[in-house]
């Protein structure tokens, strides 16, 4: 199985620092050295184009602007590259969804992926007018998956679960192809929900052993539901001609991170719900001593951001190491982002993925679409 590679559209800003406006924040914070306007996105997503990446992440919330709009206004910027479009299926109808899918399909000529983000942020999730717990809203995500895929069947819907509820739903003309469903969870309500409705399951940049437990419980679950699932990571990363360059750049992102913003951030991810983002947590304790949590493995992102708080860090074949590492576990697909977004995709882009190319991991000159 070949390497599958994405890039990360940074819609709340972007700059030469860690932007640390993210999912759960109370507050806007400082505004980012690029704003994110359709231009400079446009100037990203056509690189990611013409740098082999297949597609890019666009993520949801209050901090960031609308994934499905900026997405679709970036279709005619490109040409093969796929969106992968976060929402969240607590705020919008599963009947709309399904609806917005297929007519993105069409628009785009087939290169809609859909990133399924149930919300792990009490905050966040009110902030959009969502109030019911954890565990319920994984429940409500997998009766909208369900109803979903039954309207992408063409057919009509009635559902009735203890969440939502369709009559005579339809989308006369369902997505072709259909979009390849991606989904995060990595809590005992989000795991099964994922091995019944994902096509590919999400773990965030864990070291390899927590990444392979991941992994075997995720399969377990779907073999139970006699389905079989893909495994992707999503990570950062810095990656130079030299082992010494990448670690530089590590150490200069996070000296500038000023004490007050450092304990400001970490109070408020302690209050995410997320099993995930306290995880990331875990990893590096608050301590600017111990962020290399595995060789190459910098924890040092997830000070102040939000959601993936760790990146591959070193040489171009230091990173590429570890990617084939995570690839050897069974993860096919890596979502990459870095600071700045434009600047970090040609340092991959030319360093890293011709490594990978090297090592017959990615086929050379390939661009793999995905298949439906």
């Amino acid at each position: 199985m070949s390497v599958v590679l994405h890039w990360f559209l940074p819609t709340s800003g972007d700059g030469r620092h860690i932007v640390d406006r993210f999912h759960g924040s109370q507050e806007a914070g400082a505004p980012a050295q690029r704003g994110p306007d359709i231009d400079y996105l446009g100037q990203i997503a056509r690189a990611a184009e013409q740098l082999g990446f297949v597609g890019v992440l666009t993520p949801t919330g209050t901090w960031c602007e609308d994934a499905w709009l900026t997405t679709a206004a970036l279709i005619g910027q490109t040409e093969r590259l796929k969106f992968l479009v976060a929402f969240r299926p607590g705020v919008i109808s599963p009947t709309l969804a399904a609806q917005m899918s297929a007519t993105y399909q069409r628009i785009s000529r087939g290169r809609l992926l859909l990133n399924v983000v149930t919300g792990g942020d009490a905050i966040e999730q009110q902030r959009f007018g969502d109030w019911l717990d954890h565990d319920q809203r994984y429940a409500r995500t997998d009766e909208f998956l369900s109803i979903v895929r039954g309207l992408w069947s063409g057919a009509p819907v009635d559902f009735t679960g203890e969440h939502l509820k369709i009559a005579g739903g339809l989308v006369p003309v369902p997505p072709d192809p259909l979009p390849q469903v991606y989904f995060g969870g990595s809590s005992d309500a989000a795991l099964p929900v994922a091995a019944r409705n994902a096509d590919v399951y999400l773990t965030w940049g864990e070291p390899p052993e927590q990444v392979a437990e991941k992994i075997a419980r995720v399969r377990a679950h779907a073999e139970a539901a006699g389905r079989t699932l893909r495994f992707g990571i999503r990570l950062h990363t810095i990656s130079r001609d030299s082992s010494e360059a990448a670690w530089a750049e590590a150490n200069r992102l996070v000296d500038a991170i000023d004490p007050a913003s450092l304990a400001r951030a970490q109070e408020q991810l302690r209050t995410s719900q997320s099993v995930g983002q306290q995880r990331m947590l875990a990893l590096h304790g608050g301590q600017r001593d111990k962020l290399e949590i595995y060789p190459n493995l910098w924890a040092g992102i997830g000070l102040v951001r939000g959601g993936a708080g760790t990146a591959l860090v070193g040489s171009h074949r230091e990173v590429a190491d570890r990617i084939e590492e995570y690839h050897a576990l069974g993860v096919e697909e890596f979502i990459f982002s870095g600071y700045p977004h434009l600047e970090e995709a040609y340092w991959f882009g030319e360093g890293v993925r011709p490594e990978l190319v090297r090592r017959g991991l990615i086929a050379e000159g390939e661009n793999p679409v995905l298949a439906a």
